[in-house]
């Protein structure tokens, strides 16, 4: 019965690594389907029982590979599987290869890279698919971090001048809104995830601390975020100090349930005098 049982596990362990290889390959092999190679990417190629033209060679800075029998040749802004075509046709138009079988895979992505960083959750830079927006890349970084805020930040050079354009995520996807066209990326973008705006609440409350600041959040909103006021403060010994345009902190006048707070604003709830 042990040996069944282990004999079981073994297999299930089996099947398991099978199926996650599988399903990288199959990963990798789509981006390869849909990225555009340039200099500095590191490519094997191999030709089916051709060992001797079976190589690993690094796109050159004229986006050039050099190739036995073929020679030297262009693949700029081609995908792997056209240089699969473009080889093969070489081979079998110079008569060096009956019928050939040509796969090429990147090893080394390092052209049309783009960079996410920010909060995040796995920022690095990635490679830059054929038909890859903004929200496809973000996704590839492993989402927005729960630190995250809504905006995403778009950091691109052309001509010299470098651009930040804010992007909203949020409106992006709000109930009801038609979402618009996703953001084409180009190579050498950087996308950055900021810190999401806090609050911070004191006093006479269950939980202070700092909290994140969602959109159009009231008072009332974030005193509860907080845990609710204790059985010792009151509603009416709520106040909210907030920093001015020259860094000087006041009160708001007139605080009530419904007022919205700010970005670093700070909550104190008073203790109740009865």
């Amino acid at each position: 019965m042990r040996n069944r049982a282990f004999l079981s596990r073994l297999l299930g362990l089996l099947f398991f690594a099978i199926a996650f290889g599988t399903a990288v390959s199959a990963k990798a092999q789509t981006r390869d389907e849909r990225y555009l190679l340039g200099a500095g990417d590191l490519l094997r190629i191999v030709v089916f029982q051709n060992a001797d033209l079976s190589i690993e060679t690094r796109v050159s800075g004229s986006d050039t590979v050099n190739f036995p029998l073929i020679g030297e040749f262009s693949v700029r802004d081609l995908t792997p599987r056209q240089v699969e075509q473009l080889i093969a046709k070489k081979l079998q138009d110079g008569q060096f290869v009956k019928a050939p079988q040509v796969l090429v895979n990147v090893t080394d992505y390092r052209s049309h890279l783009v960079s996410v960083l920010g909060n995040v959750n796995r920022p690095g830079r990635f490679p830059l698919d054929l038909d890859y927006g903004l929200t496809d890349m973000i996704a590839m970084a492993g989402g927005v971090a729960a630190t995250g805020a809504d905006v995403v930040v778009l950091s691109r050079s052309e001509g010299g001048v470098t651009k930040n354009i804010g992007y909203d995520l949020e409106a992006r996807y709000a109930a009801g809104a038609t979402p618009a066209p996703d953001v084409k990326l180009q190579a050498g973008d950087v996308l950055y995830v900021r810190r999401a705006p806090v609050f911070y609440i004191y006093g006479e409350v269950n939980r202070p601390g700092a909290y994140r600041l969602e959109r159009n959040m009231t008072v009332q909103q974030a005193v509860s975020a907080g845990g609710g006021i204790s059985l010792r403060g009151t509603e009416r010994g709520v106040r909210v100090a907030r920093r001015d345009a020259e860094g000087r902190t006041t009160d708001v006048p007139q605080v009530g349930p419904t007022t919205v707070i700010q970005p670093d604003d700070v909550i104190y709830v008073r203790e109740s005098v009865f």
